[in-house]
């Protein structure tokens, strides 16, 4: 089974390779090459889940890196970063609202039968199936950590 996003990204790279937009180009190759080598090392085929997690893991590395490139002064790289991080979030569904997380943390204590923070680990293992790459899941933890004491 192929990933609909990774398809996706393919035809963006031919569009920018024909539109001759390096930059765009770059960033785009970086996700494939991202894609391909855990592909590679892994012997499998990426399914659209394991694509979601692999753009998300870019997204934070970017964030980070985007904090410390400000710290630094580092404009040129900031701006870098942020045309990287724009780009991978076009990919990316759309994040949920605080309403949304709110009300998918609260279904899936009532779901789990959650009553105590020792239950964490088996909500939060719902939540991430529920949630990847639409929401930050440390903020989600300290969310059901909050609920669950």
């Amino acid at each position: 089974m192929s990933s609909d996003i990774k398809l996706q990204i393919e035809a963006e790279v031919k569009t920018a390779m024909r539109a001759r937009d390096k930059q765009r180009l770059g960033v785009l190759r970086l996700i494939m090459s991202e894609f391909k080598k855990i592909e590679v090392d892994e012997r499998i085929e990426l399914d659209d889940s394991r694509v979601l997690a692999i753009l998300d893991k870019m997204t934070k590395q970017r964030k980070d890196s985007l904090t410390q490139f400000e710290a630094a002064g580092r404009d040129d790289l900031v701006a870098q970063e942020s045309f990287e991080l724009d780009l991978l979030r076009e990919f990316m569904p759309q994040p949920l609202s605080s309403q949304e997380v709110t009300a998918v943390i609260e279904d899936t204590i009532s779901e789990a039968g959650a009553t105590s923070i020792k239950d964490m680990g088996k909500v939060m293992g719902l939540l991430k199936a529920r949630v990847q790459g639409r929401a930050d899941m440390g903020e989600i933890g300290a969310l059901v950590k909050a609920q669950l004491s």
